[in-house]
């Protein structure tokens, strides 16, 4: 009975551990009319970095683990042709499938990465590779033609559904969490919330506010609880600071989240490689969101890239100030988050000073792209505002919340 119980903890540890929130929106119905794809990656590996690689037909930057030194497996980024991908888990698929091969999404996403420039270059390659797969999994991709679509992978097959086909998504967007369209039925993780994004976008597309600092700031950082109908961001930040927890296991950014990442491509016609990577290479809800392109190579912000002690500077930066939301480290404490840290009256909450600092990164960011967009821009001026954002990073991490870079 004891060792019954001891792999039920385990396997719904693991399935909790690898669980994500992701969506992929039609540049049709965003407010500049490029795609994106969003996704808030929960992982058993906490440690996170961005990596730039020049070993593919196209040159690309994807999310890595700490720990993958060389980035073996990928599991979100954009290549210079303007093609991005990311992933979500999917548990209803392979359902009785015996093969033991596996979990090759983060080789897959890697290996399209280096060769894709499209929607169909993508179906190709799923269509070339020997199965049984080793998936299980839903691929967002957007392409520099416009194109915008998941697709539900399981070890043979796939089913592609379109962001830019009404029929399918009539709103322009399409979310998945960890459970397929085309599995098992009422089999899967995220049920609750694959509820709060539906909720989510579809206020933002009522309300013209389908951009990627909404998603980033407003849904990866959501607080809200379709179940008990409760939003804690509206509610602590009416409240002066104190000692207030709330259970984060069904939020949309919670204990397992190690990251999150957005990719606004571009409008056809536009340079491929100036797709912005929109990354949070820690838990969003204290890590910054910064912005990354695939131009100028690897000259990417020191704040995201693996250091000689074997991480990113944000990514520690960011665990520290995570540390000190979840101070309840037994059991099932560890999954209640200080709610306060983040959010109170005072707007001292770690998320409100972070928001300032990223407000301000944003505005920079859209003056730069936008000459940059337009064929004005000057060798080396994006490797210049990875400076700047490596400075501000630093100075607001330490004298704003007190933590000094890693």
């Amino acid at each position: 009975m004891k060792k019954l119980f001891l792999l039920i903890v385990l396997a719904v540890s693991y399935l909790y551990g690898i669980a994500c929130t992701t969506a992929i929106i039609s540049g049709k119905y965003t407010t500049d009319g490029r795609p994106m794809i969003w996704k808030v990656r929960d992982s058993d590996y906490a440690k996170n970095s961005m990596k730039f690689f020049a070993d593919g037909k196209y040159t690309y930057v994807g999310l890595i683990n700490s720990e993958d030194s060389t980035g073996a497996l990928i599991w979100g980024g954009a290549n210079s042709a303007g093609f991005s991908i990311m992933n979500s888990a999917s548990f209803n698929v392979n359902l009785d499938d015996t093969t033991s091969k596996k979990d090759l999404e983060g080789e897959f996403m890697r290996k399209a990465l280096k060769q894709c420039a499209s929607l169909s270059d993508f179906e190709a390659l799923l269509n070339a590779e020997s199965k049984p797969m080793g998936l299980a999994a839903h691929f967002g991709v957007i392409d520099a033609a416009g194109g915008a679509a998941f697709y539900e992978v399981n070890n043979y097959t796939f089913t592609k559904f379109d962001a830019n086909n009404p029929a399918e998504a009539p709103n322009g967007y399409i979310i998945r969490t960890n459970f397929s369209f085309t599995g098992k039925k009422d089999i899967g993780y995220g049920f609750i919330r694959f509820q709060t994004a539906q909720d989510l976008f579809y206020t933002a597309d009522a309300q013209h506010k389908m951009n990627y600092q909404t998603i980033l700031q407003e849904f990866t950082r959501c607080f809200r609880n379709p179940v008990l109908n409760r939003d804690y961001r509206k509610e602590f930040s009416a409240i002066p600071a104190g000692s207030y927890f709330v259970n984060s296991d069904d939020l949309l950014s919670r204990s397992g989240t190690s990251s999150a990442i957005l990719v606004q491509g571009v409008k056809p016609g536009e340079p491929t490689d100036l797709a912005t990577i929109w990354t949070m290479v820690g838990f969003p809800n204290t890590c910054v969101a910064l912005p990354l392109w695939v131009r100028e190579g690897d000259k990417l912000p020191r704040m995201v890239v693996r250091n000689k002690q074997g991480n990113s500077p944000i990514n520690s930066m960011s665990l520290e100030l995570m540390d000190q939301c979840y101070p309840m480290k037994r059991s099932d404490g560890a999954r209640y988050i200080q709610i306060s840290k983040l959010f109170n009256l005072e707007k001292t909450g770690i998320v409100q000073k972070l928001e300032v600092m990223e407000r301000n990164i944003f505005k920079v960011a859209d003056e730069k792209v936008a000459i940059w967009r337009s064929g004005k821009g000057k060798p080396g001026e994006v490797a210049q505002f990875y400076t700047w954002l490596d400075d501000v990073v630093a100075k607001t991490y330490l004298t704003e919340l007190g933590v000094k870079e890693k």
